[in-house]
């Protein structure tokens, strides 16, 4: 695979780095006497130097012969260098910030690379959405590597999304510069059935020589698995029991462990490695899904490294999974994802090792940020007009939210979507529930939430109604235009008053997510861009986002990133049941079932 993302390709600069390597050329940019993370050999070696030119590594060892007068020489006595780090699957929009405004949030932390899965601004716009993030992202040194979109729809028949993708569209994207290969296949019901639509969408990647990467969340590690990856699906990042990424890692697939504002799974995964004794080269850390103010707060890549480190992985294996077992993952080790000659110049310097302390950070050879603070400018990037107003609804009444029941019953037995505080899962409970005039209502008593999914995209006028139980919330209602995947209005609540209040105050401003309470406003984000993403800095989308945590917990709830949890209820690619403007879905069997349990 040709690397799109280096300053210099290595055939325009291979002679220039061999002269620097023997002498007989200078140096840009020496970085001397380092601790190096050696990738390649799990090791620390002590009083390395690297030289750099066009970008590039030149030489790794004693570089003293390679500076001459113009040399930059920076000292990184006391420091540990290591390549920086890559992230090998993420959805930025789930940091409801831009692309660029994403890479000024990540630069700063370690990371030099992300290869995003931009499903969720496809869903709404289709390519045309990834065009406009791509010449966003193009602004910013953050390497953005493009996994095309694979399930959009996620699962076809069960919701409507704003766009299709198929294997025309597919194989269109595998011959842009910016595209390594294609986004989680989310479908795996289709895979093992083998599903023509399906497969012609994985065969197109294939025979553009680029990665499959997947989504395979069953608890089933046998037939089902192995069918999965003989499919050609190279990694996985919905592993959440320890047996589901020893299972995959030993089938040579690679299990990227999960760590993200809402999906903690790390801790359960990293007993793969820390209570076997494997090679842990298909191990990869991700953060999947991340809001601005955990980018804030705990920082990216730099964060799950330490959080590895502090399951008990070793700081180098750590250090690994976020470098070299990524980029071999994607075929593009002879490129990036370690420290030697010809490999593109993307470098951190760490001072604390257990604590991931990143003091410098390096993008092909240009230092990037410092000390928590970038060193480059990256402009903000206007976004056009095309790409807003994309919540195609009515104003509503409280009349569009009631449940309404055709039985001479008082009680009647119903399906509700437990939610799990930090998973992805969820589990389908039967409960007994009132009937009263003809209509079921939310039971706060017991934690039971009404939760209708509006289709906005194409005003088909279709809407989802169930229930939903484990927010905690003792009154109010709170409505999102990010609902996964395809980022329908998703509106929970106590009442039908707030719900229809909630659901049109993301209306009249084009998307978002906002908490109300007693026919008040408590939290509101709004998100015109797609109704999933603000072009605001990531300071004052932490105000936005801090406003509306703080509401949901005035309303009773105490699970982290509870918004993102809720975002969930409509993906009808997860267990055990979910809820989409087509209706309520086993996700278990892949078939519509009816609210009442008759």
């Amino acid at each position: 695979m040709i690397n799109k993302f280096c300053t210099t390709p290595l055939w325009e600069c291979s002679a220039t780095l061999s002269r620097v390597a023997s002498g007989a050329q200078s140096a840009d940019t020496v970085i001397k006497n380092a601790k190096l993370i050696n990738v390649c050999t799990a090791e620390i070696m002590e009083g390395v130097d690297v030289a750099i030119s066009c970008g590039r590594i030149a030489m790794v060892g004693n570089c003293d012969h390679t500076i001459g007068e113009k040399t930059t020489v920076i000292d990184a006595t006391g420091k540990y260098l290591a390549p920086a780090f890559m992230d090998g699957h993420i959805h930025v929009e789930s940091s409801m910030i831009t692309a660029s405004e994403y890479a000024k949030a990540v630069i700063v932390h370690g990371t030099s690379a992300i290869f995003m899965d931009p499903h969720e601004i496809c869903n709404v716009l289709g390519l045309d959405g990834i065009k406009c993030m791509l010449d966003d992202a193009a602004s910013a040194p953050l390497k953005q590597m493009l996994t095309t979109p694979s399930c959009v729809p996620a699962v076809p028949g069960f919701e409507d999304t704003g766009s299709y993708i198929g294997p025309n569209e597919v194989k269109e994207t595998m011959d842009w510069d910016s595209c390594v290969g294609l986004g989680e296949m989310m479908n795996f019901p289709g895979v093992l059935s083998g599903d023509k639509h399906t497969h012609d969408i994985i065969g197109e990647t294939l025979k553009a020589g680029k990665i499959v990467t997947g989504h395979y969340s069953l608890p089933e590690t046998d037939r089902g698995l192995n069918g999965y990856i003989a499919s050609g699906v190279r990694c996985c990042h919905e592993s959440t029991r320890m047996e589901d990424a020893l299972a995959k890692m030993r089938l040579g697939m690679y299990a990227l462990f999960r760590e993200g504002s809402a999906w903690h799974d790390l801790h359960e995964v990293a007993k793969a490695i820390t209570q076997n004794k494997i090679d842990t080269r298909f191990a990869c850390l991700i953060s999947d899904d991340n809001h601005p103010n955990t980018l804030k707060k705990n920082g990216h890549l730099d964060y799950i490294v330490k959080r590895a480190i502090e399951e008990g992985i070793d700081p180098v294996t750590a250090i690994q999974m976020v470098t070299i077992n990524v980029a071999q993952c994607f075929h593009l080790d002879h490129e990036v994802g370690s420290v030697a000659p010809s490999k593109c110049a993307d470098l951190v310097l760490i001072s604390d090792l257990n604590a991931v302390t990143v003091s410098e950070v390096f993008i092909d050879g240009k230092l990037v940020a410092k000390d928590g603070k970038l060193t480059c400018n990256i402009p903000r990037h206007e976004y056009p007009d095309s790409v807003k107003k994309t919540v195609h609804l009515d104003k509503m009444t409280k009349d569009n939210f009631a449940i309404k029941v055709d039985t001479d019953k008082k009680k009647v037995k119903v399906h509700v979507i437990e939610i799990i505080p930090a998973r992805v899962g969820s589990y389908d409970r039967h409960i007994e529930m009132d009937v009263t005039d003809g209509e079921i209502k939310a039971d706060v008593s017991r934690d039971i939430l009404k939760v209708a999914v509006f289709e906005r995209h194409k005003r088909t006028g279709t809407v989802g109604y169930g229930f939903v139980k484990g927010f905690g919330i003792k009154g109010g209602a709170m409505a999102q235009t990010v609902a996964h995947d395809a980022h329908n209005l998703l509106v929970v609540g106590s009442n039908d008053e707030d719900m229809a209040l909630a659901a049109n105050t993301l209306i009249e401003c084009g998307g978002g997510m906002v908490a109300v309470k007693d026919g008040k406003v408590l939290g509101l984000i709004p998100l015109p861009i797609a109704g999933l993403m603000n072009d605001e800095p990531l300071d004052k989308m932490c105000e936005y986002v801090e406003s509306v945590e703080n509401a949901w917990k005035e309303m009773g709830c105490s699970m982290p990133s509870p918004f993102m949890t809720m975002a969930l209820i409509p993906l009808a690619c997860l267990p055990e049941t979910r809820l989409t403007n087509r209706g309520l879905v086993d996700c278990r069997t892949f078939n519509f079932i009816d609210l009442i349990i008759e």
